[in-house]
């Protein structure tokens, strides 16, 4: 009997172990926009936490694009909430990708940027696209854990 027990409680942990590996959690918050497509604004699995593309879209759909600087701060704001509606914060993110249409705004996009990320910034890339949706001029994209 000892031996059936020992193995149903093996059993047990497994299952436990793996369950939910391969769960994935919606992350929505109304704090940001809702999305322009059919994705997500984030997707939580395993503890991390993937959060699609934002630009500087205010939540009642208005856009300000008189700076980049502007829409750098409100796509980031889109980004915070989006990671702490996870449970997460700033700090927790660890990859970060920035699309520009112009690399010219490269250190006003950083200006901004590092105010949210003060210690220990994520790893990132920075890419030049010929056009973002919705006539933006920067989309930012991060991954935490």
């Amino acid at each position: 009997m000892g031996k059936k027990i020992a193995l149903a409680i093996f059993v047990t942990v497994l299952f436990f172990a793996f369950a939910g590996k391969d769960h994935k959690e919606v992350i929505f918050t109304k704090l940001a926009p809702a999305p322009i497509g059919p994705y997500s604004q984030g997707i939580k699995s395993g503890g991390t936490l993937y959060v699609a593309g934002q630009i500087g879209l205010k939540v009642d759909g208005t856009y300000d694009s008189t700076s980049i600087e502007n829409e750098t701060t409100q796509t980031l704001n889109n980004i915070k909430a989006i990671v702490e509606a996870a449970g997460m914060t700033m700090n927790n993110v660890c990859k970060t990708t920035i699309y520009t249409t112009d690399l010219k705004n490269f250190s006003k996009i950083n200006e901004v940027y590092k105010t949210y990320f003060k210690l220990n910034p994520p790893a990132r890339e920075t890419v030049e696209v010929k056009a973002l949706p919705k006539g933006a001029h920067v989309e930012i994209s991060v991954v935490a854990n």
